[in-house]
This record gives structure tokens, sequence and C-alpha cells, in this order.
């Protein structure tokens, strides 16, 4: 063994012979790492951060954390797509063309997404073994969509419509799967507000930092904002198969069965097969939310259409027309994050309470903002709005997880959502014709707000104080 060892001071790694050759390499390597860690360190620090945000408190363990992150993405990729057709359909032209231009966009737009929302929730139903594959399969339709949408822009091809269809028929069929994923992926002691909670503040936060980045992109040229969205939704077709394989079980799914109320059978062992019931038979509690909820949808729908024109008209004292825009698109926005937020560390009992709450809120801001309307009030209802948007919709997706068997709930996800979207767009249409002037537009949002709430106060209230009962138990 002692005849082994090289002579002392020949070697050249630890001797003095190897010192006089390379003894200077070894600082600048050293010196070339701190700086490659350095530059490194905003990129890894942010993500390890992000990561740790995101798999707190079991989320990392149960595979929350990883639909968190992939909700964060498909809202980056949405974001950019709107930021460029907000730029084609809207900001391009004077406001009377620019009316004209919005009003066949949603006809276009939504009027085959009435006929084909409904079926969304059906097909996916079949499809419960294939859930990662349907949401990669929503981006990456999305990504190809963004392409032919660039293409469509820069020639002004009438392409545009269908490909934006598209876009949005993708995207609501993804936040079907999502809805119905969330359950299975539950952190011990996690509520499904919070879990939804979080899941929208991460999306929120990642749509926050997109839209300026999104802006940028458009700044460079129209279509960069697209390539970002396409870029984005090819990521996000990959991370979709990073979830547990666990999303994509069937585990008790082919025992139940949709219904109101105590009097229908829970199992395959029925001697008659029923016609698969509609939405009305989930029960009061989720239907009241579904109304209360369409109701500040519907709010939501024609205060960003109306105050869009009437800002661009009238802008805020002392402010241009797209500072004006910003600023209530700004208290919007942070009221939607702070109801998302508050949502994340409710653990309520009770969403019932928590939608009859937030709707007599807005429809007090809402009369106030129209009686002494002003910018200040203007961006107080925004704020408003948008919280109680983000909390009634947390509260009705945790009424339709926790009342509707699992076998038909992402039928039950597509028609709520084919409503809510529906009544969006009627706001958004009354908001594009009514006249802007400020006081009665303010007025119009009020009586959406006050219809929906007084129709389903007493039976939300009503479901509340019953605690439940009737209602079938989801596994």
């Amino acid at each position: 063994m002692a005849a082994t060892r090289p002579p002392q001071g020949v070697t050249g790694t630890g001797g003095t012979g190897g010192s006089s050759r390379g003894g200077g390499a070894g600082p600048v390597r050293g010196a070339a790492r701190a700086i490659g860690r350095a530059l490194h360190f905003p990129v890894t620090g942010t993500a390890r951060g992000i990561r740790r945000a995101t798999h707190a408190h079991g989320a990392g363990e149960s595979g929350l954390g990883k639909l968190i992150e992939l909700h964060a993405v498909n809202g980056a990729g949405d974001v950019m797509i709107t930021v460029a057709l907000a730029s084609t359909v809207f900001f391009s032209v004077p406001t009377d063309e620019a009316r004209g231009r919005v009003a066949l966009y949603l006809a276009i737009t939504m009027a085959p997404f009435t006929v084909l929302a409904p079926v969304i929730g059906p097909l996916l139903d079949k499809l419960p073994h294939g859930r990662r594959a349907a949401m990669a399969g929503t981006m990456l339709a999305r990504a190809l969509l963004a392409l032919i949408i660039s293409g469509a822009a820069a020639s002004g091809s009438l392409e545009l419509y269908p490909a934006a269809l598209g876009v949005l028929v993708a995207s609501k069929a993804y936040g079907v799967v999502r809805s119905a994923v969330v359950p299975r992926l539950l952190p011990p002691k996690f509520s499904l507000v919070k879990a939804n909670s979080r899941v929208t503040l991460g999306g929120l936060l990642a749509t926050g930092v997109a839209a300026p980045a999104g802006a940028g992109l458009q700044a460079i040229g129209s279509p960069w904002p697209l390539y970002g969205a396409f870029v984005i939704f090819m990521a996000g077709s990959f991370l979709s198969f990073s979830l547990p394989a666990k999303v994509d079980s069937a585990k008790g799914e082919d025992i139940a069965l949709l219904a109101a109320d105590e009097r229908h059978l829970h199992g395959p062992h029925r001697e008659e097969r029923l016609k698969r019931p509609g939405l009305r038979t989930v029960g009061p509690a989720v239907t009241h939310a579904l109304g209360a909820n369409a109701a500040l949808r519907c709010l939501t729908g024609f205060l960003i259409f109306f105050l869009a024109f009437l800002l661009r008209e009238h802008p805020l004292t002392g402010e241009s027309a797209a500072v004006s825009m910003g600023i209530v698109g700004v208290a919007a926005g942070t009221g939607n994050a702070l109801g998302t937020a508050v949502g994340a560390w409710l653990r309520s009992r009770a969403p019932e309470i928590i939608i009859v709450t937030v709707v007599a809120v807005v429809l007090g801001a809402a009369v106030v903002a129209a009686v002494f309307f002003g910018a200040f009030l203007v961006a107080c209802l925004a704020a408003v709005a948008g919280f109680a948007q983000a909390l009634a919709k947390l509260s009705l997706d945790a009424l339709i997880q926790r009342d509707v068997p699992e076998l038909v709930r992402t039928s039950a996800f597509a028609r709520s959502e084919t409503l809510l979207q529906m009544a969006w767009v009627f706001g958004g249409a009354v908001g594009i014709v009514m006249p802007l002037n400020g006081t009665l537009g303010l007025a119009v949002g009020a009586a959406f707000v006050a219809a929906g709430w007084l129709a389903t106060v007493r039976g939300l209230l009503g479901s509340a104080r019953h605690g439940g009962r009737g209602r079938p138990r989801v596994a």
C-alpha cells in the first residue's frame, strides 16, 4: 500500500507542483461560480419562494400545490390572449366603432358558446380517467389557437372570431375539469372554500404579473403577446401531467346519483334507471347560490363595458382615459385578490351566509355610487364588486363540491359556468348600449344586484339554518 502513494510534492492537484501552473484557475473558477449564483439567484430564489408558498400546509404532499402552479400558468396564458384581443377589438378604433366591434365579438363568440358549453360537462363525465389529458388538451388547443389569432389579427381575417370562440370553450373546459379535480387533492383539514381560494389566488397573482408583461410585448408588436401565450400554454400542457395520478381515479364515482333529497337512492342497485336530472335537482342551496352569483357576474360584465366606454369619453377628474381605466381596473383586481385571499383563510362552514353578506355589501356600494357618483366611489365599487365576486364564486364552488355527487359534478360545473357566463354577457351587452351617464348606469347595475339578492336571500338563509339536511353527501 505504501508503494502506491505518489511522492510528496509531485501530484498536480494538492501538491506544490500543480500550484505553479494552475494556482490562479481556482480563484477564477470560484469567482465565476459566485457571479453565476448571483445572476441566477433572482430566478432560482423566486422559484423556490413560489414553490414554498404553493406547497405549504400539506399542499405539496397532496398534489394541490401542482394544481395551483398549473392554474397560475393558465391565468398567465389567458391574460396574454386578452391583452392581444383588447388591443385588436377595442383600443384600435374610435369609441362608436369600438362599440360595434365589441358587440360583434360578443355575438359571434357567445352565441355558439351557449350551444357548446352544456356539452362540455357531460362529455367530461364520460372521461373520468382522462382529467390530466383533458387539461393538457385545453392548454394545447389554446396554444395553437393563439398562433391562429396572431395571423388573423395581422391580416384582419374573420378567423379571429371562431379562434376566439375556441379559446373561450377551451378555457371553460379547463375550468370545469379543474373544479372537479380540487376535491381529489385536498390536504388534511382543508375546506373546499380554502382550497379553491388558494388555486384562484395563484391564478390571480400570475395574471397580475403577466398583464404588464403582455402590455410590454404588445408595445413591441401586436403578435408578441400571442406568441407569449403559445409558449405559456405549451408549458402548461406538459405541466398538466405532473399532477398526481389520483386525479384520474374514478373511485366512488359509479355509485352516486344527482339528487336533491334523500328520497332518491344512491347506488347502482336500483330497479329502474332515472333520466339524468337537470341543474334544478342539485338542491336549493346550489340553485340560490347560483342565482346570487349570476347577479354579481351580470354586474361585473356591465361595469367592464359600461365603464370602459364611459371613462374613454369622460375620464376621471384630472386623469387621461387610459389612466382612468387603469385605476378602476387595479381597484377591481385588488378587490378580487383580496376576496380570494380572505377565502384562503376562511374556515366558515356556511357558504350560504358568505354569499348573502357579500351580495348585500355590493348592493349597498352600488346604490351609494349611483347616488353620489364620483371617481372615488366608482373605484370603490369596482373593488367591492371584485371582492364579492371572488368570495361568492368560491362559496358556490364549495356548495357544488359539497352537495353534488362526483359522478355528475362536472356537468353541474359546466351548466353553472354556462349560466354565469351568459349573465356576464347579458350585463356586458346592456353596458354597451347604455347611454354614457354615470348615475343612470350605476343605478342599472344596482338594480341587477338587487333583483338577484332579493330572489335568493330567503332560500340561502333557510338552507344555512337547516345546516344542509336533506342533501347528499360527497365522498
